[in-house]
């Protein structure tokens, strides 16, 4: 299994081109199916918390008059994470606020992003909706005392990783599932799903013979 780092984001907002900004992030490493280190950082950008994001989080403005500065919180995210592949739950905000804040430090993303809600509704279409908490309650995963907490929402979407990636190998008898695989299938429709895994599996047979 690839080593892999699960990372979520909490912030003022929906979007960084909108003006809003990260206030937390986590990351969690997990290799081998196994995590294995840890991230966690408030941060302050000078942006304002909206009360309804304050209730929803429990971050506060005060909280953030404390932390440390975006800028520094960031270069720390970058010297923990490298180039390891990047997981996230609903890639596409979290990959928007990773990218946004990085760029302020002159830092940019080389590698791909794997969304675990993408693949979830390909694995799991049985599952009522493809949210974090519904899933880790459908497969009776690890779940967090409190949602929309950086480090919670990570460890829970990196035990949903590990569950999906154990799942594809029993499911389609793959001896590994690259992060790659995993980004090819998280764009392809559900029709075809197992022609895909196929392919997959011969190329990964046809390397090892």
């Amino acid at each position: 299994m690839d080593t892999v780092a699960v990372i979520d984001f909490e912030t003022t907002g929906l979007s960084p081109a909108m003006g809003d900004r990260a206030t937390e992030v986590a990351v969690v490493i997990v290799d081998n199916g196994i995590i294995v280190d840890r991230y966690q950082s408030l941060m302050h950008s000078g942006a304002y918390i909206p009360p309804f994001i304050e209730r929803l989080t429990g971050i506060s403005n005060a909280m953030l008059s404390k932390a440390p500065p975006a800028e520094e919180v960031m270069q720390a995210l970058a010297e923990f994470v490298g180039d390891v592949p990047l997981v996230a739950h609903n890639a596409s905000f979290d990959s928007k606020f990773l990218d946004a804040e990085w760029s302020r430090i002159s830092r940019y993303r080389q590698q791909a992003f794997a969304c675990s809600m993408l693949l979830a509704r390909r694995i799991y279409p049985a599952a009522r909706d493809h949210k974090l908490g519904t899933l880790v309650q459908h497969l009776g995963l690890p779940s967090a005392a409190r949602a929309h907490r950086a480090l919670a929402d990570a460890e829970m979407t990196a035990h949903l990783w590990v569950k999906m990636v154990s799942d594809i190998k029993l499911e389609y008898c793959l001896n590994a599932v690259p992060h790659e695989l995993l980004c090819t299938v998280q764009k392809t429709s559900k029709a075809h799903i197992r022609r895909c895994m196929d392919q997959a599996r011969h190329r990964l047979e046809s390397v090892r013979d």
